[in-house]
């Protein structure tokens, strides 16, 4: 069985202008990669209408499952909703289930349910509910899109309990082995390995820390026997290796 494969939209002006760091990525990938499903592409946008309806049909046809994080909260520039109904042409509007969510929240809490968290209800046609334990405000699956917050707690939960209704393939293992020697000098031979195992991937990461320099060697598979046949093969062309 072939892994599932994704991509990921960052969308937000705080993340493109340095004034706010993304995580929602990071943690995705590393999800993704128990779960089975193979992350390939995450890009950053900016809160621009066109440029998301553009990203979302290009990402969502050549992926299995697409991510966004960023654009559906209260504010006029919380735009993703309105543009994932665009880019699949369907309407979009305050749908009662969501405001039920959200009147329930802020009855709680005595907040009013004012015209701006309200928005927070506008849902797109056939959109399915992504549950928000944490501040409610629902996010939607259309297709094979799912659309998320960007707050960091509110999207790691909502992933969370989106996960376990997707369809994943085997988990991707990983095993390495930290070398002192440069990457100029590992290439030749970890190539010439790569292409007995072309079944896995194997990376060459260099690192340069408290006056020590090398080079952290990755291989990553589903298949683990294969996986540990290849470790071996390394340890064996670099013998002085630590893993």
């Amino acid at each position: 069985m072939t892994n599932p494969t994704a991509a990921m939209l960052v969308i937000g002006d705080e993340i493109l202008s340095g004034r706010t760091r993304d995580s929602n990525m990071h943690h995705l990938a590393g999800e993704l990669t128990r779960h089975g499903i193979i992350l390939q592409e995450a890009r950053m946008i900016a809160d621009d209408h066109e440029t998301i309806v553009a990203a979302v049909n290009t990402l969502r046809g050549t992926h299995d499952h697409l991510f966004t994080s960023g654009g559906i909260g209260p504010t006029h520039d919380d735009i993703t909703a309105d543009a994932i109904a665009a880019a699949f042409g369907v309407t979009i509007d305050i749908r009662d289930d969501a405001r039920a969510l959200l009147a329930t929240h802020y009855a709680r809490s005595g907040q009013e349910l004012n015209a701006a968290r309200l928005r927070m209800a506008r849902i797109p046609e056939g959109a399915r509910l992504i549950e928000n334990p944490v501040s409610t405000a629902p996010g939607f699956s259309l297709g094979n899109t799912h659309v998320m917050a960007g707050v960091p707690n509110v999207f790691q939960a909502m992933l969370a309990g989106l996960l376990p209704n997707l369809t994943g393939g085997a988990p991707l293992l990983s095993q390495s082995l930290r070398v002192e020697r440069g990457e100029g000098d590992v290439a030749a031979p970890l190539g010439a390995l790569a292409q007995e195992f072309p079944d896995l991937s194997f990376g060459s990461y260099p690192f340069n820390r408290n006056g020590a320099h090398g080079t952290n060697l990755v291989v990553r598979g589903t298949d683990a026997p294969r996986l540990e046949a290849a470790m071996l093969a390394l340890c064996a062309l670099f013998p002085d290796g630590m893993t």
